[in-house]
């Protein structure tokens, strides 16, 4: 149980869209396309132009997230979660940035088209910074915890959340356009801007229990050492090096785009420590991330 029971969540703004046929599965059998799947749901790179998937998808209808109004709700369902998860961050983030504006959170069912492409839990959860959108499959998860033996509770899916969020931080504060993409390898813009991502998580879960609804009940219980572990476990399985020695492959730093385990787990420590300030990925000499 993460968030307390008789918080009040209902005020989030979160949406559920999609085709309401996933992608994962369907044109997709046998051991190397698994590979492939691995590959995508842990960097969020759509390869479905060079395999068979179902049809593109539409941006399908909107609705509102059911049966998601206390923190009994959150507790019990995957979408719902999020969504509260969505309302904590972004009073989170409106304390820390002066300016801050929240993204839209969109809970997808199966598939839905994007202007960053097409999400499903084929391409694993993204942000796109065009449309200020976070964008999540629910099912991701269970494939996580089916497949791929990763550990995916309830702390660890607010983790891949909240450093989505960070994204958002990093667009709406011109991180991003400062430290534009300048290809791949273990000093890249690209992974310290997710390095940063995963510290920016680390610092919200660090002070998730500060956020209160309004009758004053904080949101969010104070995590078990068990769940920050789990946490910790969801950020080292989407390692660069990890995706490379569960897909077969060898490791070559020169292709990272998101850091090692090791440097995921200890930036998402180093903002559960040190908060906001500590998450300074720019500011550091490559030896140093």
């Amino acid at each position: 149980m993460t968030f307390n029971e008789n918080a009040n969540v209902g005020g989030n703004t979160a949406r559920r869209r999609g085709a309401g046929a996933a992608v994962a599965g369907g044109g997709i059998a046998g051991i190397g396309a698994i590979a492939v799947l691995l590959f995508q749901l842990f960097t969020g790179q759509d390869l479905s132009g060079i395999i068979p998937t179902a049809p593109q998808a539409g941006a399908g209808e909107e609705s509102e997230i059911a049966q998601c109004e206390t923190g009994a709700d959150a507790n019990t369902n995957d979408d719902c979660r999020l969504a509260a998860g969505s309302l904590v961050l972004d009073e989170y983030w409106t304390e820390q940035m002066q300016g801050y504006r929240a993204p839209q959170l969109v809970i997808v069912d199966g598939q839905t088209g994007t202007a960053c492409g097409t999400a499903s839990n084929q391409t694993g959860p993204f942000y796109c910074p065009p449309e200020e959108t976070v964008y999540i499959d629910p099912t991701f998860f269970g494939l996580l915890r089916q497949q791929f033996d990763a550990s995916a509770g309830d702390l660890a899916q607010l983790y891949v959340l909240a450093h989505e969020y960070g994204h958002h931080v990093q667009h709406i504060a011109g991180i991003m356009e400062q430290h534009p993409n300048n290809g791949t390898g273990p000093d890249s813009n690209g992974v310290r801007t997710e390095l940063q991502a995963d510290c920016f998580a680390g610092a919200w879960v660090g002070d998730m229990t500060e956020q209160v609804d309004e009758n004053g009940v904080p949101y969010l219980q104070e995590p078990t050492q068990q769940q920050i572990a789990d946490a910790i476990n969801a950020a080292g399985v989407v390692g660069d090096d990890h995706i490379q020695q569960q897909t077969g492959g060898v490791v070559n730093p020169e292709s990272w785009t998101h850091g090692s385990s090791e440097q995921r787990q200890r930036w998402f420590e180093e903002g559960y420590r040190g908060g906001v300030s500590a998450c300074d990925t720019f500011g550091v000499s490559g030896g140093s991330l």
